[in-house]
Formats: structure tokens, C-alpha cells, sequence
């Protein structure tokens, strides 16, 4: 059966007509509209190597190739990028292209796109590209980096340095020199990556005649790739249209500008026609952002009582070969630089961060940025000290976790927590999960020679920033939110908002906060997202900043529409606006319920017969953008997990996780209660399994999920959820993030758990993750 008139790639017949107008805006007589392309990547096979020869003779004979773009071709298309933020100063990094250029830093990086009739096609034509390779020394350790002579990376940079910085409060010096006693450890997390449900996606559509790109693509910030493309491919940004449909999952993982996605759309440009690309699992191992690869070693000093008085720390972070665009590749390293001192009252503060290149995949923003490394390394270093002060670790947090009436609190890093529960989430968490009865129950196993553990974790979150986190430092990122709300003739409600659904539900919260504004049912509000040529500009999802910034966006935007409709009620019963009353879909006269307007009355009367406004907008319709009007609002909570480790094999099973957040004013509990279990998920599949570990030639050895071990529902225990709600003062709704929360405080936990099993036999563990081999080999190097 032929394909219906109008579809891409159907024969299409004029009839009588000569012309045929299709939904492009082109007039065509009867030929074949263009085919969507595909495109597939040849990718460097080695993590550092000069380029000698790209052999494509084969590969452009190949059956279906359209197109073929090898770096140069892409770097005339478009200009290099730099991921760098200014108010990082002195930073630096090399640039990227879409495709490699007589360099490869990775194994992964693309050299060339193949674009062909079907994937198939193109992934046999990639496999007939002769690349020849002058192998380079590949630099993977921060040690290695920064050697004297070591390889360079980017040779024009002078060394493999990008970031360095310091920060300092107090005296730390003197605090050191005069403490009762200090604590000193070395802790490593592994790299790790985020493995969304949904690989990363695009479909490219490129309109010559008008210099118009639509690109549909997994992403959460469809402004900022569209600012993007236009100033990289040097295209009119009204022109450039993006659009980001329900994504299947994200994680930080989809903020980011790709080289793959920006050759494909190199390839558009090229060929006039639409281009897709879907990123098989293997190439998202190999070319998805990686996060968490640091080494921190830190000192902590204390009192007698266990009061906490001064903590140092030196922070190495490698995060590949270049900064990632446009948000750094230095943030993850800064969050830890500033969240070591965590919710407790340390004033003597003295820490270092180094930011280093190496041959891997580049790293970045990716769940909770920063949050669970610092978490983990603090939360050990006071179970650390608890236990060699012999005080119970629930008891050193309470004598240093910052109180009540200290809030807001500026940290020794000068972090503003402008509120939560420090207190009491930590003595919530205490009561729900029965400590003392677990207590008693470790005590039983022990006795039973079973290696039992009680690990806490409290934590604070960043959430909901404004632009001081990247728009400040000349990144293209909005940070303020904007929703437009109407009210349809047919008395529905239309809600287009700029924040993003990644699955967390984004869409059933925005309606739920129209819906109890203007007293409507829930199935009369739509929300529409994703497309920067029908919603307001704005951030989108990242950073925990759906409720904060989207959320009291919408709230703001209901309530100006809710006064319209006054307005204009009160119009038409003859009334006061302050008089009327939103109730039930309904505009009544207080005290009058006989006088009302039903919202489909009223909203045909303003579209239809605006006549009897008598000088009042006929306008059913209010937008507000919102940005937070302090740098950020900060969520806290405090976990506990039961973790039992068998001693003869090195496995380590979570028996019991129960975790108190307290992320402000909630909205919809059960969306809070699977963002939370979700972290907690993800937490645990780093602090116990997830690596991407590399050889000494710089190959990824864990690019399948054969070997990247993501936790199974037999790994991850029963998760209890509890909520406290301090809503946050500076925020229009009260509301604050919850999305990371979870994976904050999990690695933590399970760290501290694990510690709490071991710590009869005198060890403890400081690098994550904590696989049985490295059970084992610090057990056996105990013994």
C-alpha cells in the first residue's frame, strides 16, 4: 500500500492540482520527498593518537550512504567550543569539535559520521573506514597528568592542569595546632554513569532555503541547546527550533553538548534532509559523561566531647580530556571543595581543588553533583571519630549538626542554608527506624558471629539555583523558569511551562498546583513542555530546580490568571474583583453563590463576545518567569541502612534502608517518595557495584551491561520513606528539590555501614565502590 500524501518519503500525486503545498512549506510536483538518513560513527579505538589516515573510498560506495563528514568537513560547519565558566578564574581547556581532528583524546571520541538510508547501512559502511592511528601515550591518572614531563593533552595549554583553586575560613592552622586530637584519611570514589532508561536520542531537520534547523531530542534543556546551535552553526536562533519530547530518564546525563549530536546535526546541514541518531548502549559507555572520579584527602580535628573544630582537605578531580560544554567539567569538584563541612558547625575550614585532564571520557554534571562525594567522605570521618571517642554516632551528630536557631546559617564555605531540620530529621530518622532496638539486634548478630552494620548519613542538598551557578559564568543556561497559564473557551485549563519531563512526573505536579489555585479538577489542566517554539523561556530540568523555580513559576502564573478571571467576573455579575470567589470551576460572588459564572461561561464570553467587557482585557492568559531570588534553597535529611558483610567472600548486602527528607513544601508525595527511592537506587549501585573502569591502555573495560553493574531489584533492599516539610523561606511556593536527595545520602549510609560491620576487625573501607575484591583485600591486609 502506497504511503499516505504528505509523509516523508511517499510518491506523492497532485490530481488535478500541479502543486502540492507539503507541511514543510514547499510546493513539489510528483517526485520523492527526501528520507530520513541515519547516522552511525566511526570512533577512536585508542585513548590517545595523531590521526594519520582516514581511508573512505570503501564506506562511500557502501549500498544506502548519502553522506559522509569527516572532522574538517564538521569544523566548517561549526566553530569550536570551550567549556568554560568565567567566575571559575584561571580556568582552562582545550576545545572540542564534533569529530576528532588529526588528535583523538579518548577511546569513543567520534572521527566520522556515515549517514545512510537505514542504521544498518551506516553501521556497515562505518565498518569499511580505514583509520590510521600514530599512538600517543594515554594519561589516565591525576598522577600521571600532572608528572614532570608528562604527555600533554592539549599541548597549546602548556600542561594538564584546567582548575585549580583554594578556600579557606577561620584560622585552620591554628585550630589544627592547638586540637585535642585529628583524624586523617585518603577516599577515592570510582567513575561511574548514569545509564538512563532512554539513550540519548536526536532527529535533525534542516530547511535550506530558510536556514531552519528542528531538532527533536532526548534532552532536559531545549533553550540551551537551541542558544547553542545557533551561535556553534552560526544560524539565526529564531530559526532554530527544539523539541524535547517525554524523555526516558536523564540524571544530568542529557545537559550536556555531545560531539556526536552536533555532527549529526553537522550532517543535516550537509545533506538538507532529516538525519536520526540513537545511541546504541556500547557508544553511551562510550561517550555519556562519566562523574564521581576523585581522590579527596582530608583531616578533621576535635574536641574531647566530639565537637568538630576544623577540617582540611586537598580535592583531585580528573575529568577527561576536555571540560564538558557549556556547563565545566570543574563544577563537580567545586560542589565538594564547598559541601565538605556538610549540615555541622565547623568555622576552621582550609581546602584545595585540582581539576586534571586524562584519556577517558569526559566528566560532568551528573546526579547530585559533587553531593555524594563530600557526603560520604564527612559522614565517615565522624563515625570515624565517634567511635575512636567512643561516643555513639548518632550522638556526635546531635552535639554538631547546626541548630534551630542558628538558621540561616553561612558555612565555613559560605553556603547560606536558609533553612531545615538538621535536628530534627536526625531524630526522626532515630525514632522510625528503632535504633536503640537496632542496636541491640546488632549486638545479637555479632554474638552469632554474623558481620552486622548500622550506618547514618545527614546531608544537606543544593537545590533550585539561579543564575549564579553557570549563567554568571557566560554559559547559554537560563536560570529563572517561565509559565504561561490560560483558560480555554471550553473552561479547560492549558498550562506551557519550561520545565522539562524526564519521568519524575513533572507534568502530574505542575497540574496538581493550577488545579488547587484555581479550584478546578486535576483532568481539566494540561501541561505542555519541551518545544521552544510554544513555551516561555526558560532553565529547564537540572539541579533540582522543578518545584523550586517551575513549580512557584506555575504557582505565581495560576494566581495572575486567578485574578484575571476576577477581573473580569466581577465585569460581568457587577461586582468587586475582591468579592469574587474561584470555587469548583466556578467565579461566584462571595455570600452569592446564586451569582456565578461557570469558567467555560465566563471563558466564552471573553473569546466570543468580548463586547461586554466594557474596557477590560479580553485576556484569559498570564505568563510569569520566576528565578530564586537567593543564590539557591538548600534540602536536607538523614539515612540509615543495616548492611551485613560476609566475611569469607568479601559480599556486601543492604538488609534495611530508611531514609527522612525534608524537602519543603510537597506537592505530590508519592512523586517525592519515587525520586527519593530512585536515589537511593543509584546511590547504592555507586557506593557498591557501578565502575567504569579502564586498562592501562586507557580501553573501558565495562561498555556492556554485562559488565557495568547497575543494581538489580535483588540488590536493593526495602526503602522506608519519611518526610518532614520546612518550606523554604525565599521560595514563592515554600517548595525545594527532591530529586537528588537519595543519591546524596546513600553512599554514605552504606559506607558507614559497612565500616560499623568491620570495625570489630579493624578495618575500614574509603573507596568506593565497595566490591567484594575490595572487602577481601582489606580484610587480608589486616589479618
Amino acid at each position: 500500500m502506497p504511503a499516505p500524501v504528505g509523509h516523508i518519503g511517499a510518491r506523492v500525486k497532485c490530481g488535478d492540482d500541479p502543486r502540492l503545498l507539503t507541511g514543510r512549506g514547499r510546493y513539489v510536483d510528483d517526485l520523492m520527498l527526501p528520507r530520513m538518513a541515519h547516522v552511525a560513527f566511526v570512533r577512536s579505538t585508542h585513548a590517545h593518537a595523531r590521526v594519520t589516515r582516514i581511508g573512505l573510498d570503501a564506506a562511500r560506495r557502501a549500498p544506502g550512504v548519502v553522506g559522509v563528514l569527516t572532522g574538517d568537513g564538521a569544523a566548517r560547519l561549526c566553530k569550536p567550543y570551550r567549556g568554560v565558566l568565567l567566575h571559575y578564574r584561571g580556568m582552562k581547556t582545550g576545545a572540542m569539535l564534533p569529530l576528532a581532528v588529526e588528535r583523538v583524546r579518548y577511546v569513543g571520541e567520534p572521527i566520522v559520521v556515515i549517514a545512510a538510508e537505514s542504521r544498518a547501512a551506516a553501521d556497515d559502511a562505518a565498518a569499511l573506514v580505514e583509520v590510521e592511528y600514530e599512538p600517543l601515550p594515554a594519561v589516565l591518572t591525576p598522577g600521571a597528568a600532572l608528572a614532570v614531563g608528562a604527555p600533554l593533552i592539549h599541548p597549546e595549554l602548556g600542561d594538564n592542569l584546567l582548575y585549580e583553586t583554594r578556600l579557606s575560613a577561620g584560622d585552620a592552622d591554628a585550630a589544627f595546632a592547638g586540637a585535642y586530637r585529628t583524624w586523617e584519611r585518603t577516599f577515592t570514589t570510582g567513575r561511574h554513569t548514569g545509564v538512563p532508561l532512554e539513550p540519548r536520542g536526536l532527529v535533525a531537520d534542516y530547511e535550506p532555503a530558510t536556514r531552519a534547523l528542528t531538532l527533536w531530542i532526548s534532552t532536559q534543556v531545549p533553550h540551551m541547546m537551541q542558544a547553542v546551535l545557533a551561535d556553534l552553526f552560526g544560524l539565526p536562533e529564531q530559526r532554530v527550533r527544539v523539541i524535547a519530547p517525554d524523555v526516558g530518564g536523564s540524571f544530568g546525563i542529557k545537559i550536556h553538548v555531545y560531539q556526536d549530536d552536533m555532527a549529526a546535526c553537522a550532517m543535516a546541514l550537509t545533506l538538507g534532509r532529516p538525519v536520526k541518531f540513537i545511541a546504541g548502549r556500547r557508544e553511551s559507555f562510550l561517550s555519556d559523561i562519566h562523574a564521581r572520579e576523585q581522590t579527596i584527602r582530608v583531616e578533621v580535628a576535635a574536641d574531647p566531647d566530639g565537637a568538630l573544630t576544623a577540617m582540611r582537605a586537598s580535592i583531585t578531580a580528573a575529568v577527561g580530556p576536555y571540560s564538558a560544554y557549556p556547563r565545566s567539567s570543574v563544577v563537580e569538584g567545586g560542589q565538594v571543595l564547598r559541601l565538605l563541612p556538610g549540615p555541622y558547625r565547623v568555622r576552621h575550614y582550609d581546602a584545595a581543588l585540582r581539576v586534571v585532564t586524562q584519556n577517558k571520557v569526559v566528566t560532568s554534571q551528573y546526579r547530585a553533583v559533587g553531593h555524594p562525594i563530600a557526603t560520604a567522605v564527612t559522614e565517615s570521618m565522624v563515625e570515624l571519630i565517634a567511635r575512636d571517642l567512643g561516643l555513639d554516632p548518632a550522638e556526635m551528630r546531635r552535639r554538631n549538626l547546626v541548630r534551630p536557631e542558628e538558621l540561616p546559617y553561612t558555612s565555613a564555605t559560605g553556603n547560606v542554608y536558609d533553612s531545615g531540620s538538621y535536628h530534627a530529621a536526625l531524630a526522626r530518622l532515630l525514632e522510625v527506624a528503632a535504633y536503640d532496638r537496632l542496636r541491640q539486634e546488632q549486638a545479637a548478630a555479632r554474638g552469632d558471629g554474623r558481620h552486622l552494620g548500622i550506618g547514618l548519613a545527614c546531608f544537606i542538598e543544593l537545590t533550585g539555583p539561579g543564575a549564579q551557578f553557570y549563567g554568571v559564568g557566560g554559559a547559554p543556561i537560563s536560570g529563572q523558569e517561565g509559565t504561561t497559564v490560560r483558560l480555554e473557551p471550553g473552561g479547560a485549563v492549558t498550562a506551557l511551562v519550561g520545565v522539562t519531563n524526564q519521568g519524575q512526573g513533572t507534568h502530574t505536579a505542575l497540574a496538581q498546583i493550577i488545579a488547587d489555585e484555581l479550584d478546578v479538577p486535576l483532568d481539566h489542566v494540561a501541561v505542555i513542555s519541551g518545544d521552544t517554539a510554544v513555551v516561555p523561556y526558560g532553565g529547564g530540568t537540572w539541579a533540582s530546580r522543578g518545584m523550586p523555580i517551575g513549580g512557584s513559576a506555575t504557582l505565581l502564573a495560576a494566581r495572575a490568571l486567578g485574578e484575571r478571571i476576577r477581573t473580569i467576573a466581577a465585569t460581568l455579575l457587577e461586582a468587586h474583583a475582591a468579592d469574587i470567589e474561584l470555587a469548583h470551576g466556578c467565579a461566584v460572588v462571595r455570600g452569592s453563590p446564586e451569582r456565578g459564572l461557570s469558567f467555560r461561561d465566563l471563558a466564552r464570553t471573553v473569546h466570543f463576545r468580548s463586547n461586554e467587557l466594557r474596557d477590560v482585557e479580553p485576556s484569559l492568559e498570564a505568563t510569569v518567569h520566576y528565578t530564586n531570588p537567593s543564590a539557591w534553597t538548600f534540602t536536607n535529611g538523614a539515612h540509615l541502612a543495616v548492611a551485613e558483610v560476609d566475611v569469607e567472600t568479601g559480599k556486601v548486602r543492604v538488609l534495611r534502608y530508611v531514609a527522612v527528607d525534608d524537602c519543603g513544601r510537597i506537592v505530590n508525595p508519592a512523586l517525592v517518595e519515587g525520586q527519593i527511592a530512585g536515589g537511593i537506587a543509584q546511590g547504592l549501585g555507586g557506593a557498591l557495584s557501578e565502575h567504569c573502569v579502564y586498562d592501562g591502555a586507557g580501553q573501558l573495560l565495562s561498555a556492556t551491561l554485562m559488565d557495568y553493574a547497575l543494581p538489580t531489584f535483588a540488590d536493593v533492599p526495602p526503602i522506608e520513606t519519611h518526610h518532614l516539610e520546612t518550606p523554604a523561606p525565599g521560595i514563592a511556593g515554600g517548595f525545594k528539590g527532591a530529586g537528588e536527595a537519595g543519591a546524596t545520602g546513600a553512599p554514605a549510609a552504606i559506607l558507614n555501614a559497612v565500616n560499623d560491620a568491620l570495625a570489630p576487625l579493624g578495618v575500614m573501607l574509603t573507596d568506593q565502590p565497595i566490591t567484594p575484591e575490595r572487602v577481601m583485600q582489606a580484610l587480608r591486609q589486616k589479618t
